[in-house]
């Protein structure tokens, strides 16, 4: 366990998040997509390619600190999407591609595999006991990132962490591991949350104070089709939702208090495209209180996402990142829309159990672009001069509305 830890729920966690946020992957340049085209084809080695990433990671730190952001990060460059990184390095854990019948058909994003008409897809599925590996996972990429900060900034710096919940939703209990491995998910997840626990804390021993974990899960929960899927499949929607919050829980048990956890929930951000709608109400009463996370980064720039109603369930004791500007096309939110927005959200946060002031509830909210820029490599339909328009548009709203 981690040393030195208090009741993280018992304060409200600022700096971070801030009040201009972003959710962390920005556009790829094309230099590094070229090279990893070569890596793939083994036409460059490994070295070569990590010395690519090492570049473009060093002008992404630049052009968050250019746009005045004081999150800072890696911008996911070292990645292909926005869930590999973790799953992939761990001990029993095997990249393999897996026939489209071992992903939950119910879920929005497999039904766009099968109208593509995909038979086969890359996925990972647990062979043998997992553990972490002796040097980690994200320890050395963080390691390289304070390299190109201040010493004063490095507790600034977010990791992003794709959710310990995305494998099994996507195979659910039966093909997400050997069940000669593991016959239960209570075992699978045992394991899981430990190999997590001791990343999470070699971050914090190397001097990370912001993670964020990326998991479009919650988001599923919140689509009616999921919803009527799983009913159709027999499967209990309310309990699995309830054992994914416990899997968190369990992950965060005795983590220090000045180590903020963010979660990143969306409805999909696939080169602009998204794959599911729904508003957080079905959802909002156990993901705000129950899951022991200091800050939601929700998504909140179309309709899709419902409207602002369930931020009435935020508890006292924790931030709102609003992403309320887009990240799926160029065009330019007026500083007037987003101020309505977080009016309207202010007043209802206030409105929630116990009632609090505005100016507590305003005091819990932050802004942020709804998504990433490129939670796949290919990036959003949006150019880099577009990028870093929504990234300044974001600190000058968080200033003149927020501070």
């Amino acid at each position: 366990m981690f040393a030195n830890t208090t009741d993280a729920d018992s304060f409200l966690h600022i700096n971070p998040p801030f009040r201009a946020e972003h959710i962390g992957s920005l556009l790829r340049p094309s230099y590094l997509l070229e090279q990893r085209a070569r890596f793939q084809a083994g036409t460059c080695t490994a070295e070569e390619l990590r010395a690519t990433e090492d570049a473009a990671i060093a002008a992404a730190v630049k052009v968050q600190q250019s746009a005045g952001l004081q999150t800072i990060t890696d911008g996911e460059m070292r990645r292909g999407a926005f869930y590999e990184g973790i799953f992939e390095r761990l001990d029993g854990m095997s990249n393999l591609v897996r026939p489209i019948e071992t992903f939950k058909a119910y879920l929005p994003y497999v039904q766009f595999f099968i109208k593509a008409g995909l038979k086969e897809v890359p996925s990972m599925y647990c062979t043998g006991r997992i553990r972490r590996p002796e040097e980690g996972v994200y320890v050395r990429d963080f390691e390289y990132l304070t390299s190109l900060v201040p010493p004063q900034d490095v507790g600034k710096l977010k990791v992003s962490v794709c959710g310990p919940t995305w494998m099994h939703l996507r195979h659910g209990p039966e093909s997400t591991y050997d069940t000669a491995v593991y016959a239960t998910d209570d075992a699978y997840f045992a394991d899981l949350v430990q190999g997590y626990r001791e990343e999470l804390r070699a971050l914090y021993a190397a001097g990370c104070r912001n993670i964020q974990f990326d998991d479009p899960t919650f988001a599923f929960f919140c689509a009616d089709s999921t919803i009527k899927g799983m009913e159709k499949a027999g499967v209990d929607w309310q309990q699995l939702l309830d054992m994914y919050i416990q899997v968190y829980n369990s992950i965060l048990q005795e983590r220090p208090a000045d180590l903020t956890i963010g979660l990143h929930t969306c409805r999909g951000n696939y080169q602009g495209m998204h794959y599911c709608e729904g508003g957080y109400d079905r959802i909002a009463k156990k993901l705000f209180n129950e899951l022991r996370v200091d800050c939601y980064y929700l998504e909140y720039d179309t309709e899709r996402a419902g409207d602002l109603e369930p931020l009435k369930n935020l508890p006292q004791s924790k931030m709102v990142v609003l992403g309320l500007v887009t990240t799926k096309t160029g065009e330019l939110e007026s500083i007037e829309e987003l101020q309505d927005a977080i009016d309207e959200a202010a007043d209802l946060i206030a409105q929630g159990s116990p009632k609090r002031s505005r100016a507590y509830a305003l005091n819990q909210i932050c802004i942020s672009p709804q998504c990433g820029f490129a939670s796949v490599a290919e990036g959003n339909p949006i150019t880099e001069e577009e990028q870093r328009a929504k990234l300044a548009l974001v600190v000058e709203a968080a200033r003149k509305i927020l501070e």
